[in-house]
Order: C-alpha cells, then sequence, then structure tokens
C-alpha cells in the first residue's frame, strides 16, 4: 500500500513539474505596465488645457479632459452605435468608471482591455461576476487596466451590468488590427496601458514575442475607437497558428473550431476569438494556464492550454486575431 502511495505521489509531483514546465516567464510585452509617476500631473495639465482636439472623420471636437472621460466618455463617432445607457456613457460619479471609457462608446475595446461585441449579454456578465469573485485576477498584479475592471466588477450594480451587457451585446463585431509577420520590429516602450513605438525610432529582432503597436499613437491616446493597430509576429507564425487552431497540432492543444466553432465567431455563450486584440488572448491563454483565471467557466479551457508553449499561444492568438470578427 504504501508503494502504492509513493507511486502516486512521484506522479503527482511529476505532473505537477510538467505544468510549470509549460508555464513560461510572464510574457511582459502582453502585460505592459505604465512606468511609475506622472498621473497626478497628467490629471492637472488635462484640466488646465482647453485645446480642442479632432481625431479623422469626425466633427466632434473635445478637450483633452473630456478625452479623459469626464463628464461622459468620449464619443467621437457618436452614428457608430445606437444611444449608450448611463452606466455605459457616465458611469456612476466616482464609484464605477464608465464602461464606454475603457471598452469604447462601439465597444471595439484596445489591446490592454477586451473587445465586447460579438458577445452574448450572458456571457458578458458572467466575466463581471467572475472579475468581482476573485476568478479573474490576472498574472500581473501591476497590471492598470485589470485592477480597474475588478474594482468596477465590485461596484457595479446587477440592474447597471444588465444594461450594459445587452448594449454591447448588440452591437456589430469590428475589428481594427492587422497581423505582420517581421522578423525587425520598432522599438517599443509602455504608454497608455499598451505597448506603443519609441519617440526614438528605430528596429529590433521580435525574438519570441507579438508586439501590437497602435499605427498612430496620439490617435490612440485621444481613444478614437477607430484607431488601427499592426501585431508584429515571428515569420512562419500564422501558417503554425492555422495548424495549431484547426487541428491541435498533433497533440500540442484542441483545435479551437470545436467549441468556438469553425469560423471562431463563438456559438451560444461561448465567445469569439476571431479579430480580437491577439494580445487580449495571449493574456486569457497565460492566465488559463497558470491558474489566475480560474472558475468553472475555464476548466475545458485548462486542457486546451495544458501543453502550450508560449510561441503556441502567440500563434493560436494571431491566426485568431487575422480573421474576420
Amino acid at each position: 500500500m504504501k508503494n502504492v502511495a509513493a507511486a502516486l505521489t512521484i506522479s503527482a509531483a511529476s505532473a505537477a513539474l510538467a505544468a510549470v514546465a509549460y508555464a513560461a516567464e510572464l510574457p511582459t510585452w502582453a502585460y505592459p505596465v505604465n512606468p511609475p509617476g506622472g498621473a497626478g500631473q497628467g490629471a492637472q495639465a488635462a484640466a488646465q488645457d482647453k485645446t480642442l482636439y479632432e481625431v479623422p472623420d469626425s466633427t466632434v471636437k473635445l478637450t483633452r479632459a473630456q478625452i479623459g472621460g469626464r463628464p461622459v466618455v468620449p464619443d467621437w463617432h457618436p452614428n457608430d452605435h445606437p444611444p449608450m445607457p448611463d452606466i455605459v456613457a457616465k458611469g456612476r460619479g466616482n464609484e464605477v468608471r464608465a464602461c464606454g471609457f475603457c471598452h469604447q462608446p462601439s465597444g471595439v475595446g484596445r489591446p490592454e482591455n477586451a473587445a465586447l461585441t460579438g458577445l452574448t449579454p450572458e456571457y458578458i456578465r458572467q466575466q463581471v461576476l467572475a472579475f468581482r469573485n476573485g476568478e479573474r485576477q490576472g498574472s500581473e498584479p501591476k497590471r492598470v487596466p485589470q485592477n480597474l475592471m475588478i474594482a468596477v466588477a465590485k461596484a457595479v450594480s446587477d440592474a447597471e451590468l444588465a444594461q450594459a451587457a445587452v448594449y454591447f451585446s448588440e452591437l456589430k463585431a469590428k475589428s481594427f488590427v492587422k497581423v505582420v509577420e517581421a522578423a525587425m520590429v520598432p522599438k517599443t516602450t509602455v504608454a497608455g496601458g499598451m505597448v506603443v513605438k519609441t519617440h526614438e525610432g528605430g528596429m529590433e529582432p521580435i525574438g519570441n514575442r507579438l508586439i501590437e503597436v497602435p499605427d498612430d499613437f496620439e490617435r490612440a491616446e485621444n481613444r478614437d475607437p477607430r484607431t488601427t493597430y499592426t501585431a508584429y509576429v515571428p515569420p512562419g507564425t500564422l501558417a503554425k497558428g492555422q495548424a495549431l487552431v484547426t487541428t491541435g497540432g498533433n497533440g500540442a492543444t484542441i483545435a479551437c473550431g470545436v467549441c468556438h466553432g469553425a469560423d471562431l465567431k463563438g456559438v451560444a455563450d461561448i465567445p469569439t476569438i476571431a479579430g480580437r486584440s491577439p494580445s487580449y488572448i495571449i493574456r486569457q491563454l497565460y492566465d488559463i494556464q497558470n491558474g489566475t483565471r480560474s472558475g468553472a467557466q475555464t476548466a475545458l479551457m485548462k486542457q486546451v492550454v495544458a501543453k502550450m508553449t508560449i510561441e503556441d499561444m502567440i500563434a493560436v492568438a494571431a491566426y485568431a486575431a487575422s480573421k474576420e470578427p
């Protein structure tokens, strides 16, 4: 009996070591953290700046304070969406930040958060509850967008959540990211919670990374939902991603279409992954593998990510992001 118990212990330990082998070092390029300092000064400067800013293809003009979401979220293209409920447009005082500030009025999100278009009201509700219940902690505790979402989830009422979920679920899914294979990529830094090109310019080897940057940083800083992004990936990534997504890659994972549909646009309350930010997809795969995204809804995904390497995650995310939403 002791020998059986010992064998089971060794087997469990071996399984744990195998899991650790796949849970690679945190891919910091997918979890950008803003440099410390400057937030208070930035807010003060924004309040004093009375310049009216513009973005392409819009007649709207906004001050820096208005772009910052006070008292309502910046809405450069009001014809891109129906009227927003108050919780999306204004939030609730200082208690709940308006949903439309981070996820944007058209629901397309940005690389540092999630697009909400193409999702069902129930899926959106479930995910907010997961943030509220501590099931979506994220693998980088210093990442501001994650912490803001946790705070909002804990403060938003069930009625407000229902209104926001219905609003975002009815919006047309759109993608503004282009996936490009390249051995050399722009040098980057972190600003606004996302990876951006450095002011100095220059190029560097991509290595084993996915680098998703706004094509026009100023437009992104002005929170224009039509801002386009380029996601750079190593050469050969898309072909590898297609194999992993469609066949499972000879046991490396499980074909995504089994649950997410052949077109990757989701089935019922299983979410769409087509056209999503690849940075966002990588964070979800990594979080689930490391246990920082948990809960009953992730049980099947644990099997999917169990053997995936960071290279696999990059390939799957890039291929999914390249598809029409």
